[in-house]
């Protein structure tokens, strides 16, 4: 009896995904993210099948945040990598704020250290076309712009030597839960996804069945084409600010010799012919690099006014003492007096 694992038309959607969209290469080391959850068990199991045809080097990482609801789920995940024959690594996470973001934000950086340790390429995660359309609905509840709705990008740097990879974003959770059923794989109940008090659980649960019942039954699909459609325009833009941004850094007639520290600054004069959509992009980018945060909405408007104003406008404090100022042909950003 042969061993070698049904093909299902999932496969075959995974493997031209892969060839198409350039995610993953032959021969490359891939570091699976596993929850134990459907979706990034679906994404495991495609692409164990799948590794004869890409020479792979598979392992699955796990994160335990070692939250109350979870006692036994990294021995699960561990059984699993075991039946498969394929590497397993557990990171434990430290004690955490009780935040989404902070769990998150933990997450990478367990599965950056794992990856670089082991000399992995790239780490792959089971996000869905359906995480795609609840990202852009708390995106857009939040108040995001384009950025924001692109909503979960194919792909994207973690270091300068390693890419994270979301490999499903064109199939559905329905999809992925069929896929385990199918496939005999045991499924870990997440109790934290039914806990409402978290936003992205009630867009999941309440919001999406109530547009798809009222409004639009494919809406997912709708939403995720959006955010497909936005990344494009994005990765447009992003390129073109950052064009202009260069030139408008450039610093031809200031004192070169000088040794004294130079303010960050923007040449208005470049950035006035420019649209409002590319002025904005670059005043973001600038303050992103000068403060190394994300700046805010109101942050990024009020230094966009300055590009106009007259000489000598200034932004009231961004905090840590920072402000925008207007001189002569120049925005500066420099600590208030």
């Amino acid at each position: 009896m042969s061993n070698r694992p049904t093909w299902t038309p999932l496969h075959a959607r995974l493997h031209q995904t892969l060839r198409q969209r350039r995610l993953l290469q032959q021969n490359q080391g891939v570091l699976i993210a596993v929850s134990g959850g459907q979706d990034s068990l679906c994404l495991a199991k495609l692409l164990l099948d799948l590794q004869p045809k890409w020479g792979w080097k598979l392992a699955i990482a796990h994160c335990d945040h070692r939250w109350q609801f979870d006692t036994g789920l990294a021995a699960h995940v561990q059984q699993i990598a075991q039946v498969w024959a394929i590497p397993f690594y557990l990171q434990i996470a430290p004690d955490l704020p009780p935040s989404e973001a902070a769990a998150r934000e933990w997450r990478y950086q367990a599965l950056i250290e794992v990856a670089q340790a082991q000399g992995f390429q790239s780490v792959v995660t089971g996000h869905t076309k359906s995480d795609r359309a609840e990202t852009v609905l708390y995106n857009l509840i939040r108040g995001a712009g384009a950025d924001g709705l692109q909503a979960l990008t194919w792909q994207r740097p973690l270091t300068t030597e390693l890419q994270l990879v979301r490999p499903l974003l064109e199939v559905s959770r329905s999809e992925t839960f069929g896929f385990c059923q199918d496939q005999h794989l045991l499924i870990w109940e997440d109790a934290y996804n039914q806990d409402l008090k978290y936003a992205r659980n009630r867009i999941r649960q309440e919001l999406l069945p109530y547009l798809k019942t009222n409004f639009n039954p494919q809406v997912e699909k709708a939403l995720a084409q959006t955010a497909e459609l936005l990344r494009a325009d994005v990765e447009y833009l992003e390129n073109c600010a950052q064009e202009l941004r260069q030139q408008a850094m450039a610093r031809k007639d200031l004192e070169t010799t000088s040794k004294e520290y130079t303010p960050p600054r923007l040449n208005r004069l470049v950035l006035q012919p420019a649209s409002l959509s590319l002025q904005r992009r670059v005043i973001r980018q600038f303050l992103k690099d000068a403060q190394k945060s994300a700046p805010s909405y109101e942050q990024i408007e009020a230094v966009t006014a300055l590009i106009t104003a007259p000489n000598r406008s200034r932004t009231s404090s961004f905090g840590q003492g920072a402000i925008a100022e207007v001189e002569g042909n120049w925005i500066i950003l420099r600590q208030s007096p």
